[in-house]
């Protein structure tokens, strides 16, 4: 099979447009497919490796300019018109047969909100089926949750980017963002940084103070540094009386987390637990930040609602000037889990089983309240049930989900495998169609930040032939199931617009955004009720978004890892990205500049831990856990702990790390435990 690339034309004159990688959507200009960074708020001119080379994928050879059709186990080009056609029967035949529930949809924290709320719209209206998630499961959820139980809302900053560079103090738990999201560290430099990471990041590098927990035991350290919070006289009385509910519960479990106990169950000093309360106490304005490290767990919603109390009981959140936020991850990772692509979710972060909730949207789509499906299965639970039919758009699941090798074998029993992407990726590749769409800077659409902020990302260069966007291809399928054509919009603002007004009155409210609005350059964080309504950058300022206006203390104590390191697998592996690559690697291992500085996978390994196992600096090495095994080349990494090994989670085949992760799921959020798992590190023989 053959992959022509079609040379692109160029637009006219020069587009103001956002990076296609990270939440932070960096600001950038493009003349044709030349990329200068420019001065906005979030990377203020700065961009990296990834944002510099960001056009390099628009004419790749790599990329997909046809429908690819499988014809004797083989993917060949098709037209549009058959590829639709197929799936569309294909369905039809399906869902006849098997029921509703037997087709499902997967999407992506990528896709724009225009897409995820059209895809949201075509699972639920055309296809009738409940089960519908997307990837953001597998990166916020747990922040979400803990967010939504303590504040009434989810939104992962609740401050623009810019307040941190005012920060006296800032406790970052489980983030990179000098690897990850590069721009974003020049916020951080006027502070007192303490970095909680297993590993000596490049992040830890810059901390003021670098506590290195053993993985898994999070939830133990905050209780440790809030018990000396309170120990030590650091607790905001008058903020606890005032503006919150429920400390004393948390207090009966943080009580016997003293610190000397923390320390045998971490590995952490309590001396430090002890710095880092009295720093962020000390500290005229504190922040207290999480990422994916202490997220990604099998009790990843408790332990961001331990670091949520221990910010509470500084006093932090809705305080001008501090607070709590967790750094989205994914391009709309936001916008992405607030109108209807989770599996659990109308738009405006509406729940699906709320009755007020369905009436609205419906009204808003035209059907009727009781056709609308319910909640389904989170995003592992779904691939795993190998439904009939399966249409993933803006994911690479054969990479990306944990236990890799089961997934791709659950994918293998699915009837119809459909995938729409950019290029050839690894889920791709196996699929029964292939359907290719557009690139970030060939549409119009809107991407919400890290920050809550709604972003218009717009055009700046003309799609090869033969490629749709997303948007056309939902509404071709639509139609061809029987919907009438004006219930799925392919232009990006009359979605948005629509968008808006299903939004209208949700915690995550849209109803005051217009794509003239952004045009113009406002700077809107939702919620935006209305149309003369200037957004709300920084939420929480005059109460939290209960009937009471106070926020939750949850109490939550630590229960370790699900799979602690025994005999057979005496270490334990955790995973993460790396400056050069994003996500599963699909596009970025197409760009060579990137592959050049990162071109296979690795494992960081103490020397010691190495030379226990036979192997040396630059050799090949087998990381085995009880669900598969990963070769990689051995780093030598003497700041590591001798208990941790790290591998990147960017490459395919043999390499991919999710080959070892534990699908474990999160009572609460359904996150699986990709941050930590049992292994064993050998020789390859």
């Amino acid at each position: 099979m053959t992959i022509a690339a079609s040379p692109l034309s160029p637009s006219t004159g020069t587009v103001d447009t956002h990076c296609p990688y990270c939440a932070l959507q960096c600001g950038m200009r493009m003349t044709g497919t030349g990329i200068q960074p420019r001065d906005f708020p979030t990377n203020r001119g700065g961009l990296c490796q990834k944002g510099w080379t960001a056009s390099t994928l628009l004419d790749s050879p790599g990329r997909l300019t046809s429908p690819l059709v499988r014809v004797d186990g083989e993917l060949r080009p098709a037209s549009w018109d058959h590829a639709l056609d197929l799936v569309a029967n294909r369905v039809i035949d399906l869902q006849a047969r098997h029921g509703r529930d037997a087709v499902a949809v997967f999407g992506g924290g990528g896709l724009t909100n225009e897409k995820a709320y059209l895809l949201g719209k075509f699972a639920r209206v055309a296809l009738g089926t409940a089960q519908i998630d997307y990837n953001g499961r597998f990166c916020m959820s747990s922040a979400a949750a803990a967010g939504t139980r303590a504040f009434g809302m989810d939104r992962g900053l609740p401050f623009p980017v810019a307040d941190l560079r005012a920060a006296d103090a800032v406790l970052l738990v489980g983030g990179n963002p000098a690897e990850t999201m590069p721009p974003f560290v020049q916020h951080l430099r006027g502070a007192e940084l303490i970095v909680v990471d297993p590993r000596r990041s490049a992040t830890a590098e810059l901390a003021t103070l670098h506590l290195a927990p053993a993985p898994g035991t999070d939830l133990a350290l905050a209780l440790g540094i809030l018990h000396a919070v309170v120990a030590d006289g650091h607790l905001n009385h008058d903020y606890l009386t005032t503006r919150t509910t429920g400390f004393d519960d948390v207090w009966r479990v943080a009580a016997a987390w003293w610190p000397e106990r923390v320390e045998r169950v971490t590995g952490v000093a309590a001396a430090d637990q002890r710095a880092a309360a009295a720093m962020l106490a000390a500290a005229g304005n504190a922040y207290v930040l999480t990422g994916r490290g202490t997220e990604q767990h099998a009790r990843g919603a408790d332990t961001v609602s331990a670091w949520i109390n221990l910010a509470l009981a500084l006093g932090l959140p809705g305080t001008p000037g501090s607070g709590f936020g967790c750094l989205t991850g994914q391009g709309n990772g936001q916008g992405g889990r607030e109108h209807g692509q989770k599996a659990d979710q109308l738009p405006g972060y509406r729940k699906l089983d709320d009755p007020a909730a369905r009436a609205h949207v419906a009204a808003v789509w035209g059907v009727d309240p009781d056709s609308l499906p319910g909640p389904g299965r989170s995003a592992y639970e779904l691939l795993d049930s190998a439904p009939k039919g399966l249409l993933v758009f803006g994911s690479n699941v054969l990479v990306s989900a944990p236990h890799a090798s089961r997934i791709a074998g659950r994918l293998s029993e699915v009837d119809l495998l459909v995938v729409a992407d950019v290029v050839l990726s690894e889920t791709a590749a196996v699929a029964d169609v292939v359907l290719p769409v557009t690139q970030w800077a060939e549409e119009d659409g809107t991407m919400t930040n890290l920050e809550g902020r709604v972003l218009l990302r717009r055009r700046a260069v003309t799609a090869p032939s033969g490629v749709r966007t997303d948007l056309a291809v939902l509404r071709g399928l639509a139609t061809r199931l029987g919907q009438p054509a004006d219930r799925f919009p392919d232009d990006a603002e009359r979605v948005f617009d629509e968008l808006a007004r299903a939004s209208a009155g949700g915690v995550a409210d849209y109803a005051g955004i217009s794509y003239d609005r952004l045009r113009d350059g406002a700077a809107l964080h939702w919620p935006v009720p209305s149309a003369d309504h200037p957004g709300t950058p920084r939420a929480f300022l005059d109460g939290f978004a209960f009937p009471d206006g106070r926020a939750r203390f949850v109490a939550v104590d630590h229960s370790g890892p699900a799979e602690p390191p025994d005999d057979e697998f005496p270490l334990q592996a955790t995973t993460g990205r790396v400056l050069a690559h994003y996500q599963s690697g699909a596009q970025t291992r197409l760009v060579p500049e990137l592959m050049a500085a990162v071109p296979e996978a690795y494992v960081e390994v103490h020397p010691d831990t190495a030379t226990r196992a036979g192997v040396a600096d630059g050799d090949l090495a087998d990381v085995t856990s009880r669900r598969g095994t990963v070769r990689a080349r051995v780093r030598y990494v003497p700041s590591i702990r001798v208990d941790l090994v790290f591998l990147p989670f960017h490459f395919p085949g043999a390499a991919r790390a999710n080959l070892l992760t534990n699908p474990a799921l999160d009572p609460t959020s359904r996150m699986p435990e990709f941050k930590v798992c049992a292994v064993r590190l050998e020789a390859v023989t």
